[in-house]
């Protein structure tokens, strides 16, 4: 198989579930023949390409680091390779590339060059949970992480709530896992009883994976544990298309 020469954007599993049922064997075929990966870390980098492929021939390969401590002005001379003929990747940590993560930047480098781009199929959190959460999947927006301070979060949240309800909008947000019962604590102490929360957690894991939505009211009374587990949440200011109780 000879790649094309493109930037591959390459989902990666985001649970221990078997592969095969996160990842389409073709995404495989394509990771055994790149030689150019640009990642965030490149030791889960490997470890992710070993559980691919045991065999999969790591030195084969060159890594190019892109996260948080990486220098901006050097991710253009990543794309060297394509500049001459060659196909790269770029992998995230867990999901897709270019989704809430750094992978964008090369992905718009190319598209300014005009490269090809190709996304591959693969597990999105984000979308994942949107889907199981029955809230509007015409009309959402993604809002990353809400701001930690207390007043500015509430204030957040409420704004959130009043864009949904304003313009029928799937609201999805995200926390570090160790402040995810915070977070729904937060909530529910400041947004209104019949605004529909989501709760998505452990996606794709086949023993953890819940994902649970009520109105507000009904958290606010419920038991729950989610501190430690990655989750995604949803809002959703009740419309005519959803029932409520």
């Amino acid at each position: 198989m000879e790649l094309n020469p493109a930037l591959y954007l390459i989902p990666v599993n985001i649970s221990n579930a078997p592969l095969r049922d996160t990842l389409p064997e073709g995404n495989l075929d394509i990771l055994r023949h790149l030689h150019h990966i640009i990642v965030e870390n490149v030791r889960t980098a490997r470890r992710f390409l070993k559980r691919c492929d045991p065999g999969f021939d790591i030195r084969s390969v060159t890594f190019y680091e892109l996260n948080r401590h990486t220098d901006l002005g050097e991710v253009s001379t990543y794309l060297e390779p394509l500049r001459r003929g060659e196909a790269i990747g770029v992998m995230s940590e867990a999901g897709c590339p270019a989704v809430a993560d750094p992978g964008a930047l090369p992905v718009s480098l190319a598209q300014r060059e005009g490269f090809k781009v190709v996304p591959l199929v693969g597990p999105s959190s984000i979308l994942m949970s949107l889907m199981a959460s029955g809230f509007n999947g015409q009309g959402f927006c993604f809002n990353g992480y809400l701001p930690i301070e207390q007043k500015e979060r509430e204030k957040k949240l409420r704004d959130l709530e009043i864009l949904s309800k304003k313009n029928d909008m799937t609201q999805i947000f995200i926390e570090t896992p160790y402040r995810n019962n915070r977070m729904i604590a937060a909530i529910t102490s400041v947004l209104r009883g019949d605004t529909l929360l989501c709760v998505a957690c452990d996606i794709t894991d086949p023993e953890n994976e819940t994902i649970l939505t009520m109105p507000v009211s009904k958290w606010k009374q419920a038991k729950y544990d989610y501190d430690k587990r990655p989750a995604i949440f949803l809002i959703y200011a009740p419309g005519r298309n959803i029932v409520t109780r």
